[in-house]
């Protein structure tokens, strides 16, 4: 097991870098040098796509492959990573729903340095600053995340610093330029893209632990200066720790503010979980959610109201991504339930079930093309049922399948033509994927 941290060790969360390094072992490796690999290979496919771009009829099935390898250099105070990252698909056709979130091939993921310093001030205090190419995750991830379904992952080009005490309490900057995506090209950042942020976590509250944050984006890449972005993002997130014999919430709530182009944005975006978990065999959880992602109600006014989610990540909300994902969190209202049981070490089954509604019937449905700007079609999206089971055999080896019926709602027979769905795209939508991961 690597138990020495990396320098991206307080970036991400644990699962990223920790795993059994057999092939460091068997290269008789001094403890200093890190190296490790791991691969993910996933088939999905789904039927009657929907999106203003897709062609009618067809089933698109992929496979979508994700390679890593991070090789590093772990000194006491000072450490070095490099991770590269490539990511494809086969399969696919002229027709097919391929995106830089789903290729990016042989490209640089993290390439960083990071000096650490513990008992700073004889105070029990611990720092860290990270400077280079990284990749980030804050709190559930809704907003900034390392993405983990999806085939490629966000990445930063700048600075972070964090203060904290052990589990107790933390405060985290950064100071960032967005690394750009290219298919087949290197990804390279835009000095036209600037994020930074803060973002505190404290557990000093009984029973409950607090997020606090801000998050600033100046964004002025495209040539149509109608698409600029100038967000400030200001968000809570209190949560529980789910434990047998209780009940667990999590409520996040987000506001953002400022100018998309030259008019005033203001949206918001609010979700609530509450579970409870039986103390019996499979530990049973039983939750309900409810999220709500504000949308623009009039496309030609002088207020924009969609909600950005930066870059935060779905699929652990609402449903999986990789070619499918039609629910972004924008425009939309959506309450649901999940089932989680874990009938044995390592193995968790998830059943999930949300309905789902436009925020704003005038608001355009997600980034799936699909707008109807007098608002005749109505806000009702439809329902989805998902079940979902994984096979984590250790920390180097996993299985994962799911299944997702999505049963469109009526906003789909009501689009006018010039809407551009695709003929049956207001069928229902089945999707299924297959993937298993392994890790040296």
């Amino acid at each position: 097991m690597q138990t020495t941290e990396p320098a991206d060790a307080v970036l991400v969360q644990t699962r990223e870098w920790q795993w059994n390094r057999y092939l460091k072992a068997a290269l008789h490796l001094p403890d200093w040098l890190d190296l490790g690999l791991e691969h993910r290979t996933r088939f999905e496919t789904y039927d009657h796509p929907w999106r203003r771009s897709q062609p009618a009829g067809q089933t698109d099935s992929q496979i979508q492959q994700r390679s890593r390898v991070r090789l590093g250099l772990n000194g006491s105070h000072v450490k070095f990573l490099f991770e590269g990252q490539d990511s494809r698909v086969y399969l696919d056709g002229a027709e097919s729903y391929v995106t830089t979130a789903i290729r990016d091939e042989m490209d640089v993921l993290q390439i960083m340095a990071s000096f650490t310093f513990n008992n700073v001030l004889e105070a029990g205090l611990r720092t860290d600053l990270h400077v280079g190419r990284l990749t980030m995750d804050f709190g559930r991830g809704r907003l900034i995340i390392r993405n983990d379904y999806r085939n490629t992952s966000n990445a930063f080009d700048g600075v972070h610093w964090q203060l904290g005490r052990d589990k107790q309490w933390r405060v985290r900057l950064f100071l960032v330029e967005p690394v750009l995506r290219d298919e087949v090209r290197p990804d390279k950042q835009s000095k036209r893209s600037v994020f930074w942020g803060g973002y505190v976590e404290t557990a000093h509250i009984p029973r409950v632990r607090l997020n606090a944050y801000y998050f600033g984006l100046n964004d002025k890449r495209s040539p149509d200066a109608g698409r600029h972005r100038t967000y400030s993002t200001f968000g809570t997130r209190l949560y529980d720790d789910p434990k047998p014999g209780r009940i667990d919430c999590e409520i996040e709530s987000v506001v953002q503010t400022g100018k998309r182009g030259h008019i005033d944005h203001f949206a918001h975006f609010q979700h609530i979980d509450v579970g409870y978990t039986l103390d019996l065999p499979w530990s049973p959880r039983f939750l309900i959610h409810y999220d709500y992602a504000s949308g623009d109600r009039n496309a030609n006014d002088s207020q924009h109201s969609a909600f950005d989610t930066l870059f935060g990540a779905r699929r652990f909300d609402y449903m999986p991504t990789g070619n499918f994902g039609p629910f972004f969190r924008s425009n939309f209202s959506s309450p649901g339930w999940r089932v989680i049981a874990v009938p044995c070490l390592g193995c968790e089954v998830q059943l999930k079930h949300r309905v789902w509604y436009l925020a704003t019937s005038r608001g355009a449905f997600g980034r799936n093309g699909l707008h109807d700007l007098t608002g005749g079609s109505g806000n009702f999206l439809g329902h989805d049922l998902e079940l979902r089971a994984q096979w984590r055999t250790n920390e180097n080896l996993e299985f994962e399948l799911g299944y997702t019926h999505w049963f469109k709602g009526s906003y789909f027979d009501r689009l006018p033509d010039s809407a551009g769905l695709p003929p049956g795209g207001n069928r229902d939508s089945d999707y299924f994927y297959i993937q298993t991961k392994f890790r040296l």
